[in-house]
């Protein structure tokens, strides 16, 4: 798979083949499902999709449609919840308003299916895990058993350096068993390269093939020896597509705890980040993305009346006589650089 440039990011320009795969996802939830490095398990039984939420039938038709390949496409990954904080799906289109820089936009793409993303568990294994290890990794695998089965999942281990979870021939898998060993990879000793795993990450979300990519970060301190920086790591996570949950499982006198650092990579990217009283309220956290992700809508618009490289802010609202105040959540903002469509008509 090619990998994203920083001209690229949320926004793609879209050629005639790339315009083709996104409308057939977005019209049915299509994916491709061959992959020799990629084990599937059987399908969940009936009853185990959150309520409410449509699943995508793999055998539905397509509906053909075509988009220049001039045209910059921005693609948002958009959750909604009530006033009471429940999740809210079966919304329609005419819902959702889009705003970039102030500026209404006009929605060409929509879909509330229950599609399978490409997930990374990016796990802290530092010496302050040791004893905290046995319920991460239950609350991953509860993760896990709520997802989507057709998501593509990986596992991302950091101390003093970061290790991938799974063996060296498997990108992603969904097998519980392989899973298990790969959260349990390694001893829980050294510090915490916090802004180096999310960097890796990143990286191998863009190898996935499923369109919608996330990450769920947990960890119990503040970076203390990554080689990447705090300011990198940001614009990487601007750079990319990835909606990322962050779990801070802090002690109150850990002289490197820093919960806004966890907070703003989850709010940048749309994400969510947690900071749970207790140890054992990790595995509801995890089951609440799970539901959090299968219930996300998908909302694309070409920009218009912002044309200009660099950073875009965006805001979406959601709108339903019936269903009360609505709030909805997607990334706050991305970047456009210089050789984009939309960036190159600024100049003329």
């Amino acid at each position: 798979m090619m990998a994203w440039s920083i001209g690229q990011f949320l926004r793609t320009t879209v050629t005639a083949r790339r315009a083709f795969i996104l409308a057939a996802w977005i019209a049915v939830g299509g994916w491709m499902t061959s992959s020799a490095d990629t084990k599937h398990k059987p399908k969940k039984p009936a009853g185990t999709e959150p309520a409410g939420a449509a699943v995508a039938d793999p055998g539905a038709p397509s509906e053909d449609f075509k988009i220049s390949d001039t045209v910059d496409l921005v693609v948002l990954d958009v959750s909604v919840k009530d006033h009471d904080g429940g999740f809210v799906s079966g919304l329609n289109q005419d819902s959702f308003r889009v705003y970039e820089d102030g500026k209404l936009q006009n929605i060409t793409q929509f879909a509330n299916t229950d599609v399978p993303v490409t997930v990374g568990l990016v796990v802290d294994n530092s010496g302050s895990m040791a004893p905290k290890r046995p319920e991460v990794a239950t609350a991953a695998l509860v993760f896990v058993g709520a997802s989507n089965p057709l998501d593509e999942i990986f596992v991302v281990n950091f101390n003093d350096k970061v290790t991938k979870g799974l063996p060296d021939t498997v990108l992603f898998s969904d097998d519980l068993n392989q899973l298990r060993a790969a959260l349990w990879k390694g001893p829980s000793a050294g510090r915490t390269a916090l802004y180096d795993a999310i960097a890796d990450a990143l990286k191998q979300l863009e190898m996935g093939r499923q369109a919608k990519k996330t990450l769920i970060v947990v960890s119990d301190g503040g970076d203390n020896i990554s080689k990447v920086g705090f300011h990198d790591v940001m614009g990487q996570i601007l750079a990319s597509r990835a909606t990322i949950y962050t779990i801070g499982i802090f002690s109150d006198d850990d002289p490197d705890k820093n919960p806004d650092v966890l907070k703003k990579i989850a709010n940048t990217s749309g994400g969510v980040a947690y900071f749970p009283r207790k140890l054992a309220d990790v595995t509801d956290i995890c089951r609440q993305i799970a539901k959090d992700i299968r219930t996300r809508y998908t909302i694309a618009y070409i920009p218009q009346g912002t044309e200009r490289s660099g950073l875009r802010h965006v805001k979406v609202e959601a709108v339903s006589a019936d269903r009360g105040k609505l709030t909805a959540r997607t990334r706050s903002s991305y970047v456009v650089a210089d050789g984009s469509v939309s960036a190159d008509r600024a100049k003329k």
